[in-house]
């Protein structure tokens, strides 16, 4: 009985490490950089950027304007067309804010055109990273580029030389 337990225990120890995961780690940023594709969606996100910027603020110098125009003639205006102009720069104030917000907020058209411009390279990234995880047996495969989860990462586990050449971009 007495032989038995070691004998037991070094068995459940040999089996517990036996079904030692295997993992890798990639860096996604230095993947898309790499890519010829993300430099167009890239170029594609900040020219409608630039596009949509420029209409805001064409906007707001007409707001501006208008502004200016109402501080220079508020001594001869009565207090009603007062209160008429002041709604009008209110609500124009309000739709360029609107506009802003719809344009560049979180999750606004900005943040859905480069969702939706990075998803076939995303699934690009990721079609080859499922490959080579099933070709190698990994278990987890982490994203390195985040930097939130991972504090270090030893050089060799990086494989993401190994996913440019499964796409064949190196």
């Amino acid at each position: 009985m007495r032989k038995i337990f070691p004998l037991l225990l070094l068995l459940s120890f040999a089996t517990t490490f036996s079904y030692a995961q295997k993992y890798a780690v990639i860096d996604t940023r230095y993947i898309f950089s790499k890519m010829a594709d993300f430099e167009q969606v890239q170029k594609q996100v900040e020219n409608q950027a630039a596009t949509w910027q420029k209409e805001i603020d064409t906007k707001q110098a007409a707001l501006d304007k208008l502004y200016n125009d109402y501080e220079a003639e508020e001594a001869m205006m009565s207090d009603d067309l007062k209160k008429q102009k002041e709604d009008e720069l209110f609500n124009k104030e309000k739709e360029l804010r609107d506009l802003q917000k719809k344009r560049f907020g979180f999750e606004g058209d900005l943040f859905k055109k480069r969702q939706d411009l990075m998803e076939p390279l995303q699934k690009k990234v990721a079609d080859a990273v499922n490959r080579l995880a099933k070709a190698n047996g990994y278990d987890l495969v982490f994203d390195k580029s985040e930097g939130k989860s991972i504090i270090f990462a030893d050089p060799k586990l990086d494989k993401s030389e190994d996913i440019l050449r499964e796409m064949r971009l190196k």
